[in-house]
C-alpha cells in the first residue's frame, strides 16, 4: 500500500503552524491539506513533468508547506532527498543548486514574493492557480523509493508501515525525516500536527496548552 491516499479528508485540523513572532497562524483540515497536496502534485507531474524516481530536495524551514509537499512529492512519484537532487526548493534564502530551482516565500497565505526571485520558479505564483483535484497520476508501488534522508532510505510501504498515533503534538525545529515520520502516524491514526517557529519555551508551554497539544 502507497502513500497517495494517506491524507484523510476530514474537516478535522491535520497541521496547524504557528510563527510566535509574527502571529501567523495556519490551520490546515485533512481537507484543505488534500487540495494543498493535488495542487502541489499537479504542479509537479503537469508543468515540471517530473519522472517516477526524481529526486526533490524540500529546503525550507519548518512550516505548513513542507507537510504539503512531502505528501504532493510521494504522490508525483518523486523521492524526498537531501542530496543529488533534480529539483530543489528553497526558502526566502534563495539556496539551491539543482538543475530545476524553486522558491518559497513562506508569507503568509502561501503569497508569492514581492519580487520575481532571479533564477528560480515562485510557487506561490504557480501552485495556487493550479486544480485542487488530481489530475492524471499513476499511483507509486510499494517499493517504491519515498524518503533518501540523512542516510536512511525508506519505501513507500516501509512508510505506510508506521505506527499510527492519534495524539496531538506539538513540535518545533524538526527535522524533516522525522516529521515525515510523524506526519504519516498522525495521518494513519487520526492525530494532528502542531508545529511552532521562533518562541520561547515559556510561548511553546502556553501554546500546547492553548492548543491542547503534548510537547515532543
Amino acid at each position: 500500500m502507497t502513500l497517495v491516499d494517506l491524507v484523510p479528508l476530514t474537516p478535522q485540523p491535520l497541521v496547524t503552524f504557528y510563527d510566535l513572532a509574527t502571529g501567523e497562524r495556519v490551520e490546515l483540515s485533512g481537507i484543505t491539506l488534500g487540495n494543498w497536496v493535488a495542487k502541489t502534485t499537479n504542479f509537479l507531474t503537469e508543468d515540471l513533468e517530473v519522472d517516477p524516481g526524481t529526486r526533490l530536495r524540500i529546503g525550507v524551514p519548518p512550516h505548513w508547506l513542507r507537510p504539503v509537499w512531502l505528501v504532493a512529492a510521494w504522490t508525483a512519484r518523486c523521492v524526498v532527498a537531501d542530496e543529488d537532487a533534480d529539483v530543489g526548493l528553497s526558502g526566502p534564502d534563495l539556496h539551491a543548486d539543482e538543475p530545476i530551482r524553486l522558491a518559497a516565500s513562506l508569507r503568509p497565505l502561501g503569497g508569492r514574493f514581492a519580487e520575481a526571485p532571479t533564477g528560480f520558479t515562485d510557487i506561490g505564483a504557480v501552485v495556487p492557480p493550479q486544480p485542487d483535484v488530481l489530475l492524471s497520476v499513476d499511483p507509486p508501488e510499494p517499493d517504491d523509493l519515498a524518503l533518501d534522508l540523512a542516510g536512511t532510505r525508506s519505501t513507500h510501504a516501509e512508510l505506510r508501515g508506521t505506527a499510527p498515533s492519534a495524539e496531538r503534538l506539538l513540535v518545533t525545529e524538526l527535522d524533516l525525516a522525522t516529521e515525515a515520520r510523524l506526519l504519516v502516524a498522525a495521518c494513519l491514526g487520526g492525530g494532528s500536527l502542531v508545529i511552532a517557529v521562533n518562541g520561547s519555551q515559556d510561548d511553546l508551554s502556553r501554546l500546547a496548552e492553548q492548543e491542547h497539544a503534548t510537547r515532543r
